[in-house]
């Protein structure tokens, strides 16, 4: 079976997804974790690779490389970008817009640009993230199960949290020429 030249167009987005885990790895104090996991029940499992900054007070960033080919971004907790968001033809998604917003939403959170909070109504809990940074300001909501909503409480996301900026390596230093 051959792959659909139309969706095989998308592949650009995992090697994105790679170089730019490449260069964040490199430009900030992080650790990096490759697994294999589901993203839902009845999913396939799938590569995820994460960027665990080396404080609590910054949020993580995870990819997963779906089979679409296309990527599944993670910001924080909730924040939650699949791209392509739909590989049809009529859709028509432009592989490099796509590669443009995944670095527009990682270089807004690397910048401490992700806020994430939980609130509790009369229907049940509610997620809230926003994401702000150069080229972007977006706002996502969602509904939480009774689990998350408690684990989330827990977790100190009761009150609004404005996650910090990542924290850079040194700069490695160069030796210039011998003097002599």
């Amino acid at each position: 079976m051959r792959a659909d030249p139309h969706v095989a167009r998308f592949a650009v987005l995992q090697d994105a997804a790679e170089a730019l885990l490449d260069e964040l790895a490199e430009r900030y104090m992080v650790d990096r974790r490759e697994s294999k996991e589901s993203l839902g029940a009845a999913d396939a499992l799938v590569r995820l690779e994460r960027l665990m900054p080396r404080t609590p007070a910054a949020a993580p960033l995870a990819i997963a490389f779906t089979e679409t080919p296309g990527i599944a971004l993670r910001l924080g907790r909730w924040w939650v970008e699949t791209l392509p968001g739909c590989s049809c033809a009529v859709c028509d998604e432009d592989p490099v817009q796509l590669v443009e917003l995944l670095r527009l939403q990682a270089a807004a959170l690397v910048e401490g640009g992700l806020w994430e909070r939980v609130r509790r109504g009369v229907g049940g809990s509610w997620y809230e993230s926003r994401l702000i940074g150069v080229g972007i300001n977006a706002r996502r909501e969602g509904p939480l199960t009774r689990e998350d909503s408690r684990e989330a409480r827990r977790s100190g996301f009761a009150a609004p949290v404005q996650w910090a900026p990542w924290p850079a390596r040194p700069l490695k230093e160069t030796s210039g020429p011998e003097e002599g």
